[in-house]
């Protein structure tokens, strides 16, 4: 049991390969035993995070269909899944204790990515409706066709391009636009320098090897791993421009990877005048991260949000 994950997280319990198997044969291919003998995957291979990812969706959320571009990155199924129940936990702390279900719940996913993987999770488990952006056209093409391909996400995921690198919510959020909560995985590395350092220390923790070089597709992962002053500077933006869409949105959250910089963070949102700031911690396996969740509006203003919205 994965005691770390979230209470209402598919995957606590061991995974049953051979269950994952039948929804993806493929994965047969790529299982190995651990120093304890059990069944297992090279964590570091990407190909096989992704015929497991495959499988997990497959399995445990009725997806059939899920592909898209090997230089895109393959999230863990999990850690994202974390994300989504924590988010609706914050939702149904001013609706009464209950998680608002259904389509009248919208949400944005900024950095949507090929695999459109939050927007999936957030729609099978809860219903909501998803809009995700992205400034990749080809990642948005890749997430509009597994949305296609799905009829369980189809009238439920808005696929769109953020046409300009240098906004986060301009050109996306327009003034008659409402969203209840908006989620982020934000780029952390500044630079590709950075990128390879983490890769590596990845594989070393993953499988005990020192590489000298990491194999990495750049021209895929520009845009979903590396921005000019990495997480810190993405969220600082993200922060300022939520202030202008202040109005248009209930809670906007965050992922923050970096322990280190939560408190000037933590400060930065303060001083946008946001009525109320949440941390929530988060943790998969060895790693340990945190939401950080802010609204400009007061606790009657939540309330009245979700009984005009939810009811």
């Amino acid at each position: 049991m994965k005691e770390k994950l979230h209470s209402r997280n598919k995957n606590r319990e061991n995974y049953d390969f051979e269950s994952l198997i039948i929804s993806n044969p493929k994965l047969r291919d790529h299982l190995t035993l651990n120093k304890s003998g059990l069944k297992t995957i090279d964590f570091s291979n990407p190909l096989s995070v992704k015929f497991l990812n495959t499988a997990l969706l497959n399995h445990y959320y009725g997806i059939r269909n899920w592909d898209f571009p090997s230089e895109n990155l393959c999230p863990p199924i999990p850690g994202r899944a974390d994300y989504i129940h924590y988010v609706a936990d914050l939702l149904g702390e001013k609706n009464g204790g209950l998680i608002p279900r259904g389509n009248k719940v919208s949400c944005l996913d900024i950095g949507l990515g090929a695999s459109c993987i939050y927007p999936i999770i957030g729609v099978v488990e809860y219903g909501w409706n998803f809009t995700g952006s992205d400034t990749n056209t080809k990642s948005v093409n890749a997430a509009k066709k597994i949305v296609d391909s799905n009829p369980s996400l189809k009238k439920m995921i808005k696929c769109v391009v953020q046409k300009n690198p240098d906004n986060i919510f301009k050109g996306i959020m327009s003034d008659e636009m409402l969203f209840d909560v908006v989620i982020c995985n934000p780029p952390f590395h500044s630079s590709i320098k950075n990128a390879q350092k983490e890769s590596k220390r990845k594989i070393k923790n993953l499988t005990g090897d020192k590489p000298k070089t990491v194999n990495l597709n750049f021209a895929g992962i520009n845009s979903e791993l590396i921005y000019k002053g990495g997480e810190f500077n993405f969220i600082q933006k993200m922060i300022k421009e939520s202030y202008i869409f202040s109005s248009n949105c209930l809670w906007f959250t965050t992922l923050i990877s970096k322990q280190s910089k939560l408190n000037s963070i933590y400060n930065s949102v303060k001083k946008s005048k946001a009525k109320e700031i949440k941390i929530i911690p988060m943790g998969t396996g060895n790693k340990k991260s945190r939401i950080i969740a802010w609204s400009f509006k007061s606790k009657n203003e939540q309330f009245s949000w979700s009984k005009s919205r939810w009811k």
